[in-house]
């Protein structure tokens, strides 16, 4: 059975277009038979910070209670991340980049030893045979433009550890042509293989 980890990030509490597009390349999986663990950036995830770096460096059985407790949020994302074949995550582009809660989740996830490793000839990603589905949302940057930072940075992101099959579908333009890109993306899900 395929397992998808879903990631939502937008901030919006209603007409959020990724994740109407999170809702039907879920959907579309669900119908597949697929498993699906949901996680809600947005809700609340924690930047790290020397404390958080001391305690996921410090072997588990080794760490304090206070340790513990900081390394557990962390460690849980981290479970999650490799306990799946797809990761599907919701993109909305704030300010021409990756919401803040994006870079946070990442910043938990990408973890030496665990996610990716330094070699002689550089880092390996550790994460092979996962796929990657973006829903990205914009209301002005088109998908590789000059002035989308996100899409790109996400891609080297999965790529550095490991996971490089990595799939867009983007409803961008919401400001100038929303019902013409949302009925491109939309078309985009429909097409997915699940």
């Amino acid at each position: 059975m395929t397992h998808v980890l879903r990631l939502d990030a937008t901030i919006k509490s209603d007409g959020s277009v990724s994740k109407q597009l999170t809702d039907r390349i879920s959907e579309r999986f669900s119908k597949a038979g697929a498993a699906i663990t949901s996680r809600d950036l947005s809700a609340g995830i924690s930047m790290i910070d020397g404390a958080w770096m001391g305690a996921v460096f410090t072997p588990a059985d080794q760490r304090s209670a206070e340790q513990a407790k900081i390394a557990a949020e962390s460690d849980a994302y981290l479970a999650e991340l490799q306990a799946a074949d797809v990761i599907l995550l919701g993109l909305p582009i704030y300010n021409f980049a990756v919401p803040a809660q994006v870079k946070s989740w990442f910043d938990h996830v990408a973890r030496q030893g665990v996610t990716f490793e330094y070699t002689e000839t550089g880092p390996r990603g550790l994460l092979s045979g996962k796929r990657a589905i973006v829903a990205m949302s914009s209301g002005g940057t088109t998908l590789g433009s000059d002035i989308d930072f996100a899409s790109g940075w996400v891609r080297h992101m999965f790529g550095f550890m490991g996971i490089t099959d990595v799939e867009f579908i983007a409803a961008d333009n919401m400001a100038v042509a929303a019902e013409e890109s949302l009925h491109a993306a939309f078309d985009a899900a429909d097409k997915l293989a699940a």
